[in-house]
């Protein structure tokens, strides 16, 4: 066959990149065409998407893949929840606000004295947080009212990059599902959500499914830019399902663990599991490709190990990442414990010392060296991995031989090692690219290429190679996950 040739947007924490994807009918290379920082830009004490500069990035990689031989389609990924609003005449109101902010403290709270958490939970089947842009837009209807007057379109960041793509509004189904405000049966906005909050449903535009081609790339970017006009395909806007369609198995049950700067731990099911059970662990029930639901739990990942490292360089300890692993490795084991999703660890700012606090506020042995405070964040990490386990086999009732660790944190050895200690079970490791594989193989899938996920994992799998560690220590690992669920960390 022919090379077919697409390019992929993946926009992760703190930088965004294009991706070229190449299939030659076996397998499927890579090559990044365009990188550029993804910081958030903080006015007036709002953090703010830098959506403008992002966008003539954008605009960067398209000219450079056109130059590196063209392409046949276009898709974007993002997070989930933040979103940007457009007026009447179709321009962007301002630019989308980060989920990091501060406006959203609280918001979750303030929604369940308006509406049930139980009847909340059985319609959308999300994890409660802050974050969630039922909870953002609950903030705005609050705090700024007068700015919904002017709004006529909410898109959901990768539909928004879309929509300056090609000029249609469309919402795509997976990055839907993170906003708590779809039904997760019937994959609709939910009325019933939408009128308890008062929150306008004239805003959202239709779902469609991932992989549906909303159009093509707009003529005036294809003459500034000398560009194909290339098919733009909504492929899983939400980065966690693209992730998790790059999953490279063959097995029908199966645990992944996305990790990157926030970890999906999570399995893939036909169904959305919404019960008492579910609820009560506070389990998500997101959609993915091919309309299959992916029960998983948000966890703060990589951001703690990564928020540290710039807290280090503020202090002029410059670390790479390969000497935090090094200091981690170098402390004593089990001395103390956080529980990574604690609110304090959310925001930007001094994670070391937040974990101190943590740790002596739980009258725990504080952590003062910092291997000493790498070691507790690894070790937090990898028993709140062991809790999210137990939390997943219990709620399918399903035994799982394998843990796949895709994405960047698939390159911390440590981490991995730890997961595999932690869960006593296999960890492989890889891809590390999941998120741009997952979203060039849904465009391969839209043109044709591939016919199916299935076939699509296994060319991915073909196409890398993982590292598989096995678990040790085991019964240490244990006892330190019993004593972790004692110091009042929140499990």
């Amino acid at each position: 066959m022919n090379e077919k040739r697409v390019l992929a947007f993946d926009f992760g924490a703190s930088s965004g990149r294009a991706m070229l994807g190449k299939f030659d009918g076996e397998k499927i290379t890579l090559e990044e065409i365009h990188r550029f920082e993804n910081n958030p830009v903080k006015i007036n004490g709002t953090l703010y998407w830098d959506v403008y500069r992002l966008f003539y990035e954008v605009k960067q990689g398209i000219s450079k893949a056109a130059l590196a031989g063209g392409f046949d389609s276009i898709g974007v990924d993002t997070w989930g929840v933040d979103f940007g609003l457009i007026d009447a005449d179709g321009a962007l109101i301002e630019a989308p606000v980060h989920y990091r902010d501060r406006r959203n403290i609280g918001m979750a709270e303030k929604a369940l004295t308006m509406f049930p958490r139980e009847r909340f939970y059985k319609i959308t089947g999300n994890q409660f947080m802050d974050i969630n842009t039922v909870f953002q837009l609950l903030s705005l209807k609050t705090k700024r009212p007068h700015m919904l007057k002017n709004v006529r379109t909410l898109l959901l960041m990768p539909d928004l990059f879309n929509y300056f793509l090609t000029g249609v509004k469309r919402t795509e189904v997976s990055i839907a599902s993170t906003t708590q405000m779809m039904n997760a049966v019937n994959k609709s906005w939910s009325e019933t959500v939408l009128n308890a909050l008062r929150l306008p449903k004239n805003l959202l535009t239709e779902i469609v499914q991932s992989g549906t081609v909303v159009g093509r790339l707009r003529e005036d970017i294809c003459a500034e830019l000398n560009a194909p006009h290339a098919k733009v395909v909504a492929v899983c806007g939400h980065d966690t399902q693209c992730a998790a369609a790059a999953v490279p198995t063959e097995d029908e049950d199966f645990i992944f663990i996305s990790c990157g700067t926030w970890s999906l731990f999570g399995t893939e099911v036909p169904e959305p599991i919404i019960n008492e059970t579910s609820e009560k662990l506070n389990i998500t029930n997101e959609t993915g490709y091919g309309g299959k639901t992916t029960f998983l739990k948000n966890i703060i990942g990589l951001w703690l190990i990564q928020e540290s490292r710039r807290q280090f360089g503020r202090e002029e300890k410059n670390f790479s990442y390969a000497d935090l692993e090094k200091l981690a490795l170098a402390a004593e084991p089990f001395k103390c414990f956080i529980d990574p999703d604690a609110p304090e660890f959310v925001p930007e700012g001094d994670i070391p010392e937040r974990v101190r606090e943590y740790c002596q506020k739980t009258e725990q042995k504080v952590p003062e060296t910092e291997g000493e405070i790498m070691r507790c964040i690894y070790e937090s990490l990898a028993l709140k991995y062991r809790t999210a386990f137990d939390e997943i086999r219990k709620c399918t009732g399903k035994e799982y031989g394998t843990i796949h660790l895709i994405g960047g944190g698939a390159k911390d050895g440590l981490l991995c090692q730890m997961t595999a200690n932690a869960c006593n079970c296999t960890v492989c490791a890889g891809p590390i690219e999941a998120t741009a594989y997952g979203n060039i193989a849904i465009q391969l899938i839209a043109d044709g290429a591939v016919p199916d996920l299935k076939t699509a994992r296994r060319i991915i799998a073909a196409s890398n190679s993982v590292k598989t560690f096995l678990p040790e220590n085991t019964e240490e690992w244990e006892k330190a996950y019993e004593r972790y669920k004692t110091y009042n960390v929140r499990v």
